[in-house]
């Protein structure tokens, strides 16, 4: 796919669910006792490979587009898939399944896609592991698939060597299920969206700073969860909109959770105009509209605790950096070699390819901005994040820009190139 550079960026755009909440909504909702009713539910495919591993071990799940019923099983219900269970690209789904999965009375093996087959799951396996968990590396190389042979769990106090919301949300998970209290604190908190949704189930859960304690459920009750827009995928259109010369953006209904709404106080701190309209509350997690117009911005340092807050934002942030005057300090983000792709590399070699004063270090990005990009031949990787990360970019540069494997953008956003298109004046 092709993009080049364009006139003012206008109107009003709605972004689709979010994939984080729209995973764990599913999840709990197939552990529930009684009928969860999801609304705004994201149709990518990693939240798609949610809804089939749980189909496969018996829950009853309508999946009517934006509007999805789970018709939960009970924290026992569950039933052995006659297969392994496919979890597609999805980290989110690989993880976060592993902690359900540990405490039920039968074996199962995940697997997914060659992305997966070499994401690091002994992030998961170890504190699960400590908590009484069978799971093991079929590879052997501490990545999927994984068997995990069902069997009694005790609380344990985690201390995480790395701010990820999947590694607590897994052994809050498995918490449910265990013996006593189970607790895991992160050096710096980490996305909540499992804490909060926990509790709108039903879950007896407690949080303080950085820790999240979960004590033994009898049962989670279904309930209603509204979805609020991805930030992850507004970071596209907030980006944009500050690029493009004379572009003035509404992007609707974004979830501005504080856990996770680093890239909005980036983007002000680089001088951004960005404004936050209608901030309301839905289902336990806050909302709002982003008004966003293009900005004369500066350099800044992105770093410490406001990295968990944005870490699938920084691709974005790095190529806005580039429209940026003087210098973008990214570091604290070595977890960005982990995701779909080396993130880090990746962006260092694509934007150096357009023309940017890109430097790559051990753990983020040093970028000089303020020189003209040029089009460029740019592989996403299969990465759903860096080929919007490039179509925007793209939007900005003289000449045309290339995307390999534009394609991959379906894992979060199918819509996603048809909606740029209509913000096109």
């Amino acid at each position: 796919m092709k993009f080049s550079k364009v006139p003012p960026l206008k109107g009003e755009i709605t972004i689709p669910g979010d994939k984080s909440i729209s995973h764990r909504s599913v999840m709990l909702g197939a552990i529930a006792k009684g009928t969860t009713e999801i609304t705004n539910f994201l149709q990518g495919a990693d939240c798609l490979s949610t809804i089939s591993c749980f189909r496969a071990m018996g829950v009853e799940i309508e999946n009517e587009g934006s509007r999805v019923l789970v018709r939960g099983k009970g924290l026992k219900g569950l039933k052995r898939p006659d297969a392994p269970l496919d979890c597609g690209n999805s980290g989110t789904t690989t993880r976060l399944i592993s902690g359900i999965l540990a405490a039920q009375d039968f074996d199962v093996t995940l697997t997914g896609d060659a992305s997966i087959q070499k994401r690091p799951m002994k992030r998961i396996m170890d504190p699960l592991s400590q908590m009484g968990a069978r799971i093991t590396s079929l590879p052997g190389n501490g990545c999927a698939p994984l068997h995990i042979q069902g069997s009694p769990l005790s609380g344990i106090h985690y201390t995480s060597p790395v701010a990820s919301a999947q590694v607590k949300s897994a052994i809050l998970l498995a918490g449910l299920y265990a013996q006593g209290e189970t607790q895991v604190t992160e050096p710096y908190l980490s996305r909540n969206h499992s804490e909060l949704m926990l509790k709108h189930f039903g879950a007896d859960i407690r949080s303080e700073g950085s820790t999240a304690s979960i004590r033994p459920a009898g049962e989670l009750s279904g309930c209603r969860i509204q979805v609020p827009g991805d930030i992850s995928s507004a970071a596209f259109f907030l980006a944009a909109g500050l690029m493009v010369p004379g572009s003035e953006i509404l992007i609707k209904n974004v979830g501005v959770n504080p856990t996770r709404d680093g890239m909005i106080k980036v983007c002000q701190a680089m001088g951004g105009d960005v404004t936050l309209l209608n901030v309301r509350n839905d289902s336990g997690e806050p909302a709002a509209d982003i008004l966003v117009r293009h900005s004369s911005l500066h350099g800044t340092t992105i770093g410490g605790a406001v990295i968990p807050t944005l870490i699938d934002e920084l691709p974005m942030l790095a190529a806005l950096a580039c429209f940026a005057e003087g210098e973008t300090v990214i570091r604290d983000a070595a977890e960005l070699k982990v995701k779909e792709s080396n993130r880090i590399a990746v962006m260092a070699a694509g934007l150096s390819a357009m023309g940017a004063d890109v430097k790559e270090t051990e753990d983020g990005m040093i970028i000089r901005g303020g020189r003209a990009l040029h089009g460029a031949r740019i592989d996403s990787h299969l990465d759903h994040r860096i080929a919007m990360t490039f179509a925007v970019t793209g939007l900005c540069a003289q000449g045309e820009t290339e995307i390999l494997g534009a394609e991959c953008v379906n894992i979060s956003y199918p819509g996603f190139y048809q909606d740029l298109k209509r913000c096109v004046s």
